[in-house]
């Protein structure tokens, strides 16, 4: 029983482990909410966007990237990932 759960089952587990870690990190990327933040600013200056708009946008990014900060310090502590 002890041979079965070492030869399929670990492995198993650990690989759903490992793509729940990466489906996080690419759904959680803050670099890509920070290029959004920079995107939203430089629309309001070239004017193509109201100050309504960019605030309220900037807003709803600031807390995305709040929490993809929080997933991303908790990813951090369990496998790394390689790509």
């Amino acid at each position: 029983m002890f041979l079965i759960d070492d030869l399929l089952i670990r492995p198993f587990f650990s690989l759903l482990d490992i793509l729940q870690t990466m489906a996080l990190d690419e759904m959680y990327d803050t670099s890509e909410i920070r290029d959004n933040i920079k995107e939203n600013r430089l629309l309001y200056e070239i004017g193509e966007r109201s100050e309504e708009e960019y605030q309220t946008r900037k807003q709803e990014l600031e807390a995305q990237l709040e929490v993809a900060e929080q997933i991303q310090a908790q990813l951090g502590s369990r496998i790394e990932v390689k790509r």
